[in-house]
């Protein structure tokens, strides 16, 4: 997801993103600790996403 759409999401909304990302995360490391793991840049993918939605909401909650 590009930084401009994460800005545009409320809090809650990050939340929710950043709940699905955790849980695809999770399935992922399975996947690679059974060795059935496909892409592993996606686990790269997916940790650079949840530090960008942290760092949107600790921004937000810096202005609000």
């Amino acid at each position: 997801m590009k930084v401009k759409e994460l800005k545009e999401m409320t809090v809650e909304e990050l939340n929710q993103q950043l709940a699905e990302i955790k849980k695809e995360q999770f399935n992922l490391k399975l996947q690679h600790v059974s060795g059935q793991l496909e892409n592993p840049a996606r686990i790269k993918e997916l940790r650079r996403s949840v530090a960008c939605i942290k760092t949107i909401q600790n921004e937000k909650k810096v202005e609000g």
